[in-house]
């Protein structure tokens, strides 16, 4: 609808101005631009680990299982590959003689683990490393207990991992080229899909909503978008990242939760309801989009009623969000009983 804003009252001249066809009020509230999709709950940085050396699954990993320092992630040839901590990942074997900083996280990790009463500390693989190695070798059940540590009896990661899946089973052949299981973090998260249209709320930093399936409500983040799970090195590379693992149909983001909150275990399995705030604005004034009304000369206003009377308010427009939009301009006030054209 167009009208002419003359900036009188439109009874001014003591002919009473058509009455729009229905009124509404202003009215003061909080807006918000919201996305709302399904989701579920994951685990942070995924990755792939593979075996650094060729060989046979004889025990293979545990999904949903929490591993720890010292603890092992499987068995390869009857031998078990145990979870060390640090961030420089297994890159050779290592024996006496051996300088680097791997080694200075080997020794930390044994010292961390009980082992070498007599051990220093440093960058050098002595003797005193190899006899640390050689008890904790025995204590995990090694029959060659010999000092030695192959390149594929640790997986370095940064702390400890929970198993999400396992890519070979009993008696499976492994190697550098195929994954063996798929670890993460111990920090829960929330996945979810976009289409490629709402892609802008993707962005790092983007504010969620979270319904939970035990009833409960959780806050969040967007924390990156989830690269394709087959990405990393031999020992596990990020899992987050600008990669779009749900190809050119959307794009999938993980959600870091706020501190503090409590998952039910419940809330491991049913689907999550998770709406993305793009935007909101606090306490203002408000109307339905269809009382704004678009101005001849450019712009838009609002049709204030008093009594019988009407007159155009121009007006400045913002936020629209769930059929309301954002309005401001001089004079408007919570409660003005404006027009507004029927639906």
């Amino acid at each position: 609808m167009l009208l002419t804003d003359t900036g009188k009252d439109d009874s001014a001249d003591g002919r009473h101005a058509k009455a729009p066809p229905s009124t509404t009020e202003i009215t003061r509230t909080d807006l918000v631009q919201s996305k709302t999709v399904d989701g579920h709950l994951d685990y942070a940085q995924r990755r792939v680990v593979k075996s650094a050396v060729e060989g046979t699954i004889t025990k293979a990993a545990e999904p949903g299982r929490t591993v720890s320092l010292g603890q092992r992630l499987y068995e390869r040839d009857a031998r078990p590959v145990v979870l060390l901590y640090g961030p420089t990942p297994m890159f050779r074997a290592m024996k006496a003689g051996d300088r680097g900083p791997d080694v200075l996280q080997l020794e930390r990790n044994l010292r961390d683990l009980g082992f070498g009463s007599r051990l220093y500390v440093d960058v050098r693989y002595d003797e005193a490393t190899k006899a640390a190695v050689k008890e904790w070798q025995k204590s995990l059940g090694v029959d060659d207990a010999d000092g030695r540590v192959g390149k594929g009896d640790i997986v370095f990661q940064r702390g400890p991992v929970r198993v999400v899946a396992a890519g070979a089973a009993l008696a499976d052949a492994v190697g550098p080229e195929k994954p063996v299981l798929t670890v993460a973090s111990t920090k829960p998260v929330v996945r979810a899909s976009l289409d490629q249209a709402d892609r802008a709320l993707a962005t790092m930093g983007t504010k969620v909503e979270i319904a939970l399936p035990s009833g409960g409500t959780a806050r969040g983040k967007v924390s990156g978008t989830v690269a394709p799970e087959d990405a990393g090195s031999p020992e596990g590379g990020a899992a987050t990242g600008s990669g779009d693992s749900a190809g050119n149909n959307g794009v999938e983001v993980e959600i870091t939760l706020d501190g503090g909150t409590k998952l039910q275990p419940k809330d491991q399995q049913g689907t999550l309801s998770v709406k993305f705030v793009s935007e909101s604005r606090k306490d203002v004034l408000t109307v339905p989009v269809e009382a704004v009304v678009a101005l001849r000369e450019g712009g838009y206003g609002l049709e204030v009623i008093r009594g019988t009377r009407t007159h155009l308010v121009r007006v400045e427009t913002g936020l629209t969000a769930d059929g309301r939009i954002e309005v401001s301009g001089a004079g408007l006030a919570e409660g003005m009983k404006v027009g507004a054209a029927e639906q």
